[in-house]
């Protein structure tokens, strides 16, 4: 009885623990609702090309509504020995309504079965990422608007060094176009994957006077794949689904990171909510940015998932192997991975307290300021090079004696080059350099409002 599926050929069952080794229903059962959609919409085409009478296309799609019924109440009997979410269906299917449910695989292999199942999945979960990520990229436009007025000024850093300094408001809005390009990646991925296997059967196709185009339409995919060898044994739809989820996920890795940075003592820019935050078991000042970590972390397991993955299919002939098998664990867990993620950002970001003074004490420090003065050099007709020479002795003299870059005086100034004037000394404030940048996509005050505007518009929050 388990193994009526294929046993015909074989004098003994398999091995028990080559059973529990082969069986993939602990985690394609994921795949429920998929299969008897896929299971109804089968059945009807099979009619409509005479396959099926009316009769038992009825007693199949009551048995299918009454399985989805037993599923949804927790009372459906899984049974491992059945292997899998397919053949768990039929076979109760079959014990519901009789020989009509043995029909219902006409035409119709688990190779060509699962893989439509799968893109039906990632379609779905597809969906539900792009929508959180919209509303994370609504997060990040709403912080950016929130300290944007008064700014809230941050040390931008290169090679982790303060830099030049940005606006905060730049900052998230950094990461709302890096997340802008994940939702553009998903959303490719979703329409590539949009095509139907089905109907390809184990390899070559069927005899069958099956009708592909209706269970394409039906489902909701765009066209039937051209080539059946191909829609059986190609997993490039997951690895490029893993690709963008692994991007994604980096983007949010780095995101973390740097809040885990700013949280430390030795920045002080940014208090992370109690509720994403944990403490210690042994010091009680501690108040760890856990949460944030293990988005970090998690990366790794994305990225480990596109590697096993990749490595699953590099070396296989053409055209289902069991190997294939292999594609649905690291593929669900990525994309819970990546969700949960979103999810976790979405709430926490909303609850950070930024330091705004610490923020701006920091970004006047380190003499972040030095390339206006250069700037100023050059646009006074001075070559850029030899500016940033004579500004960088400028540095070093007040690096050995201690001294911020805002202390200098005009005659200090002037020692170094004649041709700094009075309005050089503007440049040595915060504000005036911040306005300076305003070439575009830079961070002065009205470039990012100018943007801000138009990611208002794309997120539908103006």
């Amino acid at each position: 009885m388990g193994h009526r599926t294929w046993g015909g050929r074989f004098e003994e069952g398999p091995d028990a623990l080559a059973a529990r080794f082969n069986a993939s229903l602990a985690f394609d059962r994921a795949l429920w609702r998929e299969d008897l959609w896929q299971n109804r919409v089968h059945a009807r085409m099979l009619h409509r090309v005479g396959l099926l009478t009316r009769e038992e296309l009825e007693a199949i799609l009551q048995g299918l509504d009454r399985i989805e019924a037993e599923i949804l109440s927790g009372t459906f009997p899984w049974r491992e020995e059945l292997e899998d979410v397919h053949m768990n269906l039929e076979a109760r299917l079959t014990e519901l309504v009789g020989p009509p449910g043995g029909k219902l695989h006409t035409a119709r292999s688990r190779n060509d079965q699962v893989a439509t199942d799968l893109r039906l999945y990632l379609r779905g979960a597809l969906e539900e990422l792009l929508s959180l990520l919209l509303g994370l990229r609504r997060v990040l436009v709403a912080e950016a608007e929130k300290h944007l007025d008064p700014p809230f000024v941050l040390p931008g850093y290169t090679h982790l060094q303060r830099a030049q300094p940005i606006l905060l408001s730049h900052w998230f809005l950094a990461y709302y176009e890096m997340l802008s390009r994940d939702g553009g990646r998903l959303l490719d991925a979703k329409e590539r994957l949009n095509e139907s296997p089905l109907g390809a059967a184990a390899l070559a196709g069927t005899g069958f006077p099956i009708d592909r185009h209706y269970t394409a339409r039906e489902l909701g995919f765009r066209a039937p794949m051209r080539n059946s060898l191909d829609a059986v044994a190609s997993r490039d739809f997951a690895l490029e689904v893993l690709s963008a989820l692994n991007i994604g996920m980096l983007h949010l890795s780095r995101l973390a990171e740097e809040l885990i940075l700013y949280s430390t003592e030795e920045f002080g820019f940014v208090e992370v909510p109690d509720a994403f935050a944990t403490g210690s078991s042994i010091m009680p000042q501690k108040k760890n940015p856990d949460i944030l970590e293990l988005i970090r972390a998690k990366s790794g397991r994305v990225l480990g998932a596109l590697v096993g993955l990749s490595t699953v299919v590099k070396g296989l002939p053409l055209a289902y192997n069991k190997d294939l098998q292999e594609d649905k664990e690291p593929l669900l867990d990525a994309l819970a991975t990546y969700r949960d993620s979103l999810r976790l950002l979405t709430a926490l970001l909303p609850g950070l307290r930024w330091r705004r003074e610490r923020m701006w004490r920091a970004a006047e420090e380190g003499y972040a300021l030095a390339t206006e003065l250069a700037d100023y050099l050059a646009e006074k007709g001075l070559p850029f090079r030899e500016a940033h020479h004579v500004v960088g002795r400028l540095v070093r003299r007040l690096v050995e004696e201690g001294r911020p870059l805002k202390d200098l005086t005009l005659e200090e100034l002037q020692a170094h080059h004649p041709l700094f004037a009075e309005d050089a000394l503007p440049l040595l404030r915060l504000e005036t350099a911040l306005g300076r940048r305003q070439s575009f996509g830079g961070t002065a005050p009205q470039a990012v409002r100018e943007r801000l505007l138009e990611a208002k518009k794309e997120v539908g929050l103006a």
